[in-house]
């Protein structure tokens, strides 16, 4: 027994020791020394669960504490790919990605784009465009305007915005950012005259429009007058206008059509469903003071095919488009408490939803007054005679004598100006 001595000496003395249960083999069989009774017994071992960690190991769980920017930053300097057996690989990105993802983070923060690369530009556009920064609300139009000023048209050279009234609410001051636009098309919007997306048309950012397209917009003849009142004063604004599309419009009348008379350069006039009284003074007036020509067929400029968004800001706009639609999503669950209010017998408003509807009596009533200007071939054939020269030359001198009358009494008209006219200039 002089182990057994032993061993109790050492409990004894190191009793402060949680050591647990000790086990002792004597005889082929199995002792279990309790340091309590200290004494040996013999009984069948217990099983204890095996331990990983100590009695005062803690877990704590942790979930969202990392930033989502840091954890991108460090899955994006590689990039994953398969082999054909199906193992993963990764490699490093360049750094020009690198810095590429970095700035379209910041992308808010830049200076000035005035000079920078345009084929570099377009790459920056399109990260920040994937990270869908411009639709955040403040920084979103702060980084647009940073890109509109430096190229232009290279964001957007065409904005086909027909029947997206929602878009041009929300997103009104980012419409407005855009600069050289060539195409701009505002067909079933309802803005109305006073809207100031309108005011913003006669603008310097925007004389470059050629195609104007406001077909059933609620515009009255005072409308058209604050439209066209640069260019009938100023000779600024919407002066390289080509094609105009005013049609299902009828509150436009005789008085409006005479605003129009100022675009020099419209090839291409709609005004069908508008509120003409006199349809063959018009069509006689459009003739002869600009040159358009009553067409009998519709005419393929005002199909709304050719108008498209195009650009670097393409699919911003449908992002945009995005974000309008599913905002209006919670809305459809009214329906069902719609119905059971009707299933208790009570009533309920229902608004539906505003949709285009053209104004097709107006424009069956008026008919298709689409008009173009023919394009002049001159066509100098040799005459036999002399005379017929002479008669010829006779003739040109009266139709460049009358020309010149004509433009002295346009300018004595540009001259005097109404007193609507001088309040609209005030404005500007």
């Amino acid at each position: 027994q002089s182990w057994w001595r032993g061993m109790s000496y050492c409990l004894h003395s190191e009793s402060h020791l949680d050591t647990g249960p000790i086990y002792v083999r004597e005889n082929g069989k199995l002792h279990v020394v309790n340091p309590g009774a200290g004494g040996v017994r013999n009984v069948t071992p217990k099983t204890r669960p095996f331990s990983l960690f100590s009695r005062s190991f803690s877990v704590e769980l942790c979930m969202n504490r990392e930033d989502d920017r840091a954890r991108r930053q460090r899955t994006d300097h590689f990039i994953f790919t398969y082999t054909k057996e199906g193992n993963l690989r990764y490699s490093a990105k360049s750094l020009f990605s690198l810095v590429l993802g970095y700035i379209s983070d910041n992308v808010d923060h830049i200076d000035s784009l005035i000079g920078f690369p345009e084929q570099i530009a377009e790459k920056l556009f399109s990260a920040a465009e994937a990270r869908q920064k411009f639709t955040e609300p403040v920084t979103g139009l702060r980084a647009l305007q940073k890109f509109t000023e430096a190229y232009g048209s290279l964001v957007l050279c065409s904005l086909c915005l027909r029947n997206r009234y929602l878009v041009i609410s929300e997103k009104l001051e980012e419409i407005k950012s855009f600069r050289e636009l060539t195409c701009l098309d505002l067909s079933c919007c309802k803005l109305g005259d006073e809207h100031e997306l309108l005011e913003h048309l006669t603008k310097e950012a925007l004389s470059s429009v050629k195609r104007l397209l406001l077909k059933d917009n609620s515009l009255s003849d005072a409308g058209l007058r604050r439209m066209t009142a640069p260019v009938r004063v100023l000779k600024k604004g919407l002066e390289n206008l080509l094609v105009l599309d005013l049609s299902c419009n009828p509150k436009i009348t005789d008085v409006g059509i005479g605003y129009l008379l100022s675009f020099k350069k419209l090839n291409c006039l709609d005004i069908s469903g508008t509120g003409l009284k006199d349809v063959n003074a018009v069509i006689k007036r459009l003739q002869m003071q600009i040159g358009l020509v009553h067409s009998k067929v519709p005419l393929k400029e005002f199909d709304h095919s050719n108008c498209k968004t195009e650009g670097w800001a393409e699919q911003t706009v449908l992002q945009w488009e995005q974000a309008v639609m599913e905002a209006m999503k919670p809305q459809d669950n009214l329906r069902s408490r719609a119905a059971a209010l009707r299933f208790y017998g009570k009533t309920h408003r229902i608004e539906e939803v505003v949709k285009c509807t053209l104004v097709e009596p107006e424009t069956k009533a008026s008919g298709n007054l689409q008009f173009y200007k023919e394009k002049v071939q001159n066509c100098y054939l040799p005459l036999k005679k002399e005379v017929a020269g002479s008669h010829k030359l006779k003739n040109n001198k009266k139709r460049a004598l009358a020309e010149q009358e004509r433009e002295r009494t346009s300018k004595q008209k540009h001259l005097c100006l109404s007193v609507e006219d001088w309040d609209l200039l005030n404005t500007y």
